[in-house]
């Protein structure tokens, strides 16, 4: 059943593990997603740290050097495992990197591979007997060097305490899956919005993927296009050919929230990107977003973000 609003009473613990010649865009697309998801909730939900095998600095592919936190020895309990790895994994596949990732999983809840990760995690025996998949280039490769996995051609697979991801791009679904999975379905839309909303549609979109009902597609879609005037429930399920009860049922099902608590929330969240992103007053920006009046605009923030006009607007 998905879950509207989540909360957590302590910060989800990641540690991102990179090896020389890792993709700095599949490492900033798991750290910006998580960053966005911080700064939405106005809350530490996810906290970080960057590893890296001996504690020395790395290079990306694209020669950015990253400098760690501290080395994998240094890791302590954490609820995920990261492990990023792309060109010169074979060179990073060593005896003393095998010890080191067998001992790291224990320390993780759930351990990730990403892009050429899943070959480390599977030449240390983290993979055996278990579906996983890697970057699709290595696929063969894979395939035919660890017979112990069941290698498929997927995004993203996951079989017990073990995820596996094919590249940069599944790397953003699986961190907008796991926002969802521990802040819940509108932590998640909010930070697609700050990246991918609105963007040209590449095959299947990214909302399809976090909003499957294609009905609560549309209704979102009607939604967005009519923030300055609201439309009543009965009207919205008009314009979509539905009865208002198949609409509510939808939702719940699809969000788990009904629709007018989803209205609500992109009328506040376009109202806190004016503020945060523009000079408009709050008595334009209550008008914009359907509100009454400034004051009726101030009690809505305030109950959704816990903060003021003027502190959402002095982030900035």
């Amino acid at each position: 059943m998905h879950e509207w609003t989540k909360t957590s009473p302590t910060p989800v613990r990641i540690a991102f593990l990179i090896f020389d010649q890792f993709s700095n865009l599949c490492l900033a697309n798991c750290l910006e997603p998580l960053r966005a998801a911080n700064t939405q909730t106005l809350s530490l939900a996810f906290d970080w740290q960057i590893l890296t095998p001996d504690g020395a600095p790395v290079l990306s592919s694209s020669g950015m050097q990253v400098l760690p936190h501290a080395p994998l020895s240094a890791l302590t309990p954490c609820d995920y495992l990261f492990v990023t790895a792309s060109y010169d994994h074979q060179k990073h596949d060593t005896a003393v990197t095998r010890r080191a990732l067998r001992h790291a999983s224990q320390l993780a809840q759930v351990t990730v591979g990403l892009d050429a990760g899943p070959w480390l995690m599977a030449s240390a025996g983290l993979l055996n007997g278990r579906r996983a998949t890697v970057h699709w280039d290595l696929l063969d490769g894979f395939t035919e060097h660890f017979l112990e996995v069941a290698a498929e051609q997927s995004r993203i697979a996951r079989d017990g305490p073990m995820m596996t991801c094919a590249g940069a791009m599944s790397a953003l679904d699986l961190t907008l899956d796991l926002i969802s999975d521990h802040q819940g379905i509108a932590a998640r839309l909010d930070v697609e919005a700050l990246f991918i909303h609105k963007d040209p549609p590449v095959g299947i979109s990214r909302d399809q993927k976090s909003v499957r009902d294609p009905l609560v597609r549309r209704a979102m879609s009607v939604m967005r296009d009519n923030l300055e005037r609201p439309l009543p429930l009965e009207t919205l399920a008009g314009r979509l050919s539905c009865q208002p009860r198949t609409l509510d049922r939808r939702f719940r099902a699809g969000l788990g929230a009904p629709p007018g608590t989803v209205y609500r929330h992109l009328r506040l969240a376009s109202a806190r990107k004016m503020l945060e992103g523009t000079n408009l007053g709050v008595a334009e920006i209550a008008v914009r977003c359907g509100y009454e009046s400034p004051a009726a605009l101030t009690r809505a923030i305030k109950r959704q973000f816990g903060a003021t006009p003027s502190r959402l607007r002095s982030r900035r």
